[in-house]
């Protein structure tokens, strides 16, 4: 699995702030209350980073060799996939929330104090979110076979 690179959460980020923002321009004016995410939702966000970076460390453990158990392949490719997704999910999460930011400061009344508490509060989380995600990947990484750096290749011979 190859790590997670900047432009899908890049990308994933820009469709979900577009994505907020029409949806609270189109709710707005069919009549319909603006969402406003619920202070439930970055406490999750927070719990989720935090479950994820717990469940990667001893896989860490293992590779740095502070544990001498063999590193169990299939829950370590879940917890890089969990992580993955959870940077993903949270870049999306993050985008949601600054197209909502954007929408409220935007409109000529300004919004309630608790309305833009709430909507911080999911940017900072999600944040929180996409960080956990990367740093338990990074967890995951094995380290450079030291076989690769000590064999040379013999004249005439083919390259593998």
């Amino acid at each position: 699995m190859k790590r997670t690179s900047p432009a899908p959460l890049i990308g994933l980020f820009l469709l979900g702030a577009v994505c907020a923002y029409l949806l609270e321009l189109v709710l707005q004016s069919q009549g319909g209350f603006i969402y406003v995410p619920p202070i439930t939702l970055p406490t999750t966000l927070v719990v989720v980073a935090v479950a994820v970076v717990l469940l990667a460390i001893p896989i860490r453990r293992k590779v740095t060799g502070k544990r001498k158990e063999p590193i169990d392949a299939l829950y370590a490719s879940r917890v890089v996939a969990l992580a993955k997704a959870s940077s993903f999910a949270g870049a999306l999460l993050l985008g949601l929330g600054a197209g909502v930011l954007f929408y409220l400061l935007g409109r000529p009344i300004a919004p309630g104090g608790l309305m833009l508490i709430n909507v911080a509060a999911q940017l900072v989380s999600a944040a929180a979110v996409v960080a956990g995600g990367l740093v338990a990947e990074w967890l995951c990484v094995l380290p450079p076979d030291d076989h690769d750096k000590t064999t040379k290749e013999v004249a005439g011979e083919p390259a593998a």
